[in-house]
């Protein structure tokens, strides 16, 4: 590597909307992000899903079409 135009890595904190603080390298001096694996949905298991079936419901009698019966 040529010296003198990488820039500095160097170790930082960084800070998440819900107080959770952890380290990592980056060239910038401060990182904060919004969500982070300890409050973020997909990670701690307190994910929604939405109910599929009153939406088809309400777009077929919306359309004026036939549900597909099996």
């Amino acid at each position: 590597m040529k010296a003198g135009i990488h820039p500095n890595y160097k170790k930082i904190t960084v800070t998440c909307a819900c107080g959770n603080q952890f380290e990592t390298g980056s060239v910038k001096d401060e990182v904060r992000v919004e969500t982070c694996s300890e409050c973020h949905p997909f990670y701690t298991g307190r994910q929604k899903f939405a109910e599929a079936g009153g939406r088809v419901d309400r777009f077929n009698k919306k359309y004026g079409l036939k549900g597909q019966q099996q």
